[in-house]
């Protein structure tokens, strides 16, 4: 993802990039002309506003933390952090400085979703029953620190929570690793969100089929959001009365109309990187962003996911404050 940061970086608008941090050079040209320097504390004294975090993701917490005392504002890949102490460090130590700070949770971008959002907002679906998300595709060989659950699902968790407005609050998983990988490479997850929508995520690096679907379905038929294409579809219901006895005694719905929206397309990294300048120069909204508050949940879920999967029990994982609540 480095790569493609500093590809975006290096046109936008109000944004000056200075330096990339690897210690591995970049004999690929990715810095794009930029000096390459081997460690962060050459990168802050620099004296930069903000930096993005695109590394592997057992680093993220370390260099987040270098880049918070040092008053530096980040924008740190998903998933936020490793493990949940490690993702809670990280919102302490920003928050605690007052520094911008988010999640390159990238899929609340994709035009396709923020249009099935707004919808959803608008009741045009009626009472939403279920979400379902197909996540799949071949092994991505940059990744070798984390499995798919951490790497892939925290997409769909967070894409979730997000379009429906809703929390977790159980889950059950199965996983599985047929890679070699020490792991996994496979989930299928089946979750319950506050309001008692049912969720279905299936997640694996083991298909030859690149796919990336979100389907809602509710009341009045369901939205297909296509994140590989950026494309909405809405299937209606049917509304046609029918003199058919045996059809009028079945009481489940029928095919209605099929609506593909036309929506403007732009990247959605692109759009993320301005919403994130925004942010920092003061003149955006932090409800733009994707907080850390927000990625540390997403990493609570997927470990859940993780413990259902190695316990093979459903496992509640509602926040502490709708618990409290509760009693």
């Amino acid at each position: 993802m480095g790569r493609h940061h500093a590809r975006v970086l290096s046109g936008l608008d109000g944004v000056e990039l200075v330096a990339v941090v690897d210690p591995a050079g970049d004999p690929g040209g990715a810095a794009r002309g930029v000096p390459v320097v081997a460690t962060v504390a050459e990168l802050i004294a620099r004296g930069v506003d903000y930096a993005v975090i695109a590394c592997p993701t057992a680093l993220h917490e370390p260099i987040g933390l270098e880049l918070a005392e040092a008053g530096v504002c980040a924008l740190i890949e998903k998933p936020l952090a490793h493990s949940v102490a490690a993702a809670a460090r990280l919102v302490e130590a920003f928050e605690s400085r007052g520094l911008v700070a988010g999640v390159g949770h990238i899929e609340r971008y994709n035009p396709a979703l923020q249009s099935l959002r707004k919808r959803l907002e608008a009741g045009e679906l009626g009472e939403v029953f279920q979400v379902v998300t197909r996540r799949q595709g071949p092994f991505p060989h940059r990744i070798a620190d984390v499995g798919v659950v951490k790497d892939l699902a925290t997409h769909d968790i967070d894409l979730t929570g997000w379009v429906t407005g809703r929390d977790y609050v159980s889950v059950a998983a199965r996983t599985v690793s047929k890679s070699g990988r020490p792991h996994e490479d496979m989930v299928a997850v089946v979750g319950e969100l506050s309001d008692g929508t049912m969720v279905n995520h299936l997640v694996n690096w083991l298909s030859p089929l690149k796919e990336r679907s979100t389907v809602v379905t509710g009341d009045r038929g369901c939205f297909v959001a296509d994140t590989l294409t950026a494309d909405l579809t809405f299937y209606a219901n049917g509304a046609v009365d029918t003199e058919w006895e045996a059809l009028r005694a079945f009481r489940g719905v029928a095919e209605g109309d099929m609506i593909r929206y036309a929506i403007a397309k732009r990247e959605p990294l692109q759009v993320e990187h301005e919403k994130f300048r925004d942010a920092v120069l003061g003149v955006g909204s932090m409800a733009d962003l994707v907080t850390l508050r927000q990625g540390l949940r997403t990493v609570e879920v997927s470990a859940a996911v993780l413990e259902s999967a190695d316990s093979g029990l459903t496992v509640d994982c509602a926040p502490a404050r709708d618990t409290v609540a509760a009693h």
